[in-house]
């Protein structure tokens, strides 16, 4: 059986489920430029649930669209934490629900027994923090593809 590539998703929607740093990097890839804005941010604190409304960049589907000289697509997505017990947030006006913002990355930070913190970090030094029990992270797309606003793919100078 040969290994998954990047494009094997290219069509379908994506359902992803993270346990580990290993699985998390992966989620953390394909939400690297997503948008989002406040009013699209939940913290179920009695279900210990965040939950965030993406618009992520298709990167599976880039080099396709590079291929076929269509346009870049972006697509809704669900980024859903379970098991978390505090939400903290730097750089993010909560009372602004108008406010957008750009996820760069996603990373965890173990503690104990699988406990530990997983940072969004977001782009203009800003950052949210879930301490949680236990990763446990889904990312779903909840939308059909559509035409991106850009017609760049994202980039990132080299450091």
């Amino acid at each position: 059986m040969a290994d998954a590539k990047f494009s094997d998703g290219a069509e379908q929607p994506l359902r992803l489920k993270a346990e580990s740093t290993d699985d998390l990097a992966v989620i953390s890839t394909y939400v690297q430029d997503a948008v989002g804005q406040n009013s699209e941010i939940s913290w179920l604190t009695k279900k210990h649930r965040f939950a965030v409304l993406l618009n992520r960049f298709r990167w599976e589907d880039r080099l396709t669209a590079e291929q076929q000289g269509r346009p870049y697509e972006r697509v809704q997505s669900m980024l859903v934490v379970d098991s978390v017990l505090k939400v903290s947030a730097q750089g993010l006006d909560p009372s602004d629900k108008d406010m957008a913002f750009e996820l760069l990355s996603v990373s965890f930070e173990a503690g104990e027994d699988g406990a530990g913190q997983m940072i969004l970090t977001l782009a203009g030094d800003g950052a949210i923090a879930l301490d949680v029990e236990c990763l446990d992270v889904t990312l779903s797309d909840v939308s059909r593809p559509y035409k991106a606003r850009s017609s760049h793919a994202p980039t990132h100078p080299d450091e």
